[in-house]
């Protein structure tokens, strides 16, 4: 299998296509927590609690309905520690998840828009990821397979509490809403903690790109919901989806100011960035983070017409580094990386 063939498979379909909003919103994720009544959480579960969890998930998923019939059930215990990493640096499962592999599992649509953890922090964990600002559509799919899955399993549910968490602060709707921005400009006009500060003030979490305990690299933030209890849905989605629309107009408005009053410094940042990325034969993650988010903001801006704004995007989860050691289909020595990750980026960057 040759290279572009390689890349094609591993990247996700929520990545491949700009979404509404796309030049500032990569993408936009739902995750519902659910567990099962008179089971103990995963924490506390046994080898064969987790086991019958595994198997009646698995068995829910034989009724055939809409959106269902692509998933595939892959247990973690049975793939090495590379591919589930992969998974990982693919939004797909989280680190928590890596952690303690025996007795979990994640369910997986064919262009991995779509994925159910099992026995992570809570039994399952419906996650929906679609590109660009499509918070409304990835919960109106999230609900539809929530629904699907509440016909055959038994919930825990609370009328007080609505539903049952590992996690206090999961309570009630279970729902996480979450958006991933790009936010160079604010960056470079010393403005970005400022607005991020302030989502905090107004009901928001701000992460890094894999979430909680992550830092932001490459001007990629995590924009989330810290509450569950005491809302519906729609006005957790809501209230995310209006907030994040205030965001992406202060990242428009600074961009616009730096290509009418910072022009030339603007083109340099830019072209430096697209000439040490299309050149050089050595890049760190970090360094290769921060310039493809620099050459992001001038290819968005028209500065750079050659190349594709997806190209750019794509590469963030290409150079990370089980992905691309997947690509490259050996265990690589950090040295080693650096290298196949200059490759990996100037031939996309073709």
């Amino acid at each position: 299998m040759d290279l572009p063939e390689k890349v094609n498979r591993l990247l996700p379909g929520w990545i491949r296509v700009s979404g509404p909003e796309g030049e500032i919103v990569l993408s936009s994720r739902i995750r519902l927590a659910r567990n099962l009544r008179d089971y103990p959480f995963p924490h506390y579960a046994g080898e064969k609690k987790l086991e019958e969890v595994i198997a009646l998930t698995g068995k829910a998923l034989e009724q055939p309905a809409p959106d269902i019939s692509r998933l595939k059930l892959v247990r973690l215990d049975a793939i090495d520690q590379l591919e589930r990493m992969v998974l990982v640096e693919k939004h797909l499962i989280s680190p928590n998840l890596v952690n303690n592999p025996a007795h979990r599992g994640v369910v997986i649509r064919d262009d991995e828009c779509l994925a159910i953890m099992i026995n992570e922090e809570d039994h399952l964990r419906i996650q929906t990821m679609l590109s660009g600002l499509q918070l409304d559509q990835a919960w109106e799919l999230a609900d539809r397979i929530d629904d699907y899955l509440e016909a055959t399993l038994d919930y825990a549910f609370d009328e007080q509490r609505g539903y049952l968490t590992a996690c206090p602060t999961n309570a009630g709707t279970g729902l996480r809403v979450s958006v991933m921005v790009h936010l160079p400009a604010l960056g470079m006009v010393d403005q970005v903690k400022k607005v991020l500060a302030a989502l905090g003030h107004v009901g928001l979490n701000v992460r890094g790109i894999y979430g909680e305990g992550t830092e932001s690299i490459g001007n990629l933030f995590q924009i989330s919901n810290q509450v569950t209890l005491g809302h519906s849905e729609e006005d957790l989605v809501g209230k995310v989806v209006s907030l994040t629309r205030q965001v992406v107009e202060q990242e428009k408005t600074a961009r616009q100011a730096l290509l009418k009053e910072s022009r030339v410094q603007l083109e340099n940042k830019v072209y430096r960035a697209y000439g040490l990325l299309t050149q050089s034969r050595l890049l760190t993650s970090h360094e290769a983070m921060h310039l493809l988010s620099d050459l992001l903001l001038g290819v968005e801006a028209g500065l750079v017409p050659a190349v594709r704004p997806q190209a750019v995007k794509e590469l963030f989860l290409l150079i990370r580094v089980a992905i691309l050691q997947q690509l490259i289909g050996r265990e690589l020595q950090p040295e080693e990386r650096d290298y196949y990750r200059a490759m990996i980026i100037r031939e996309h960057l073709k």
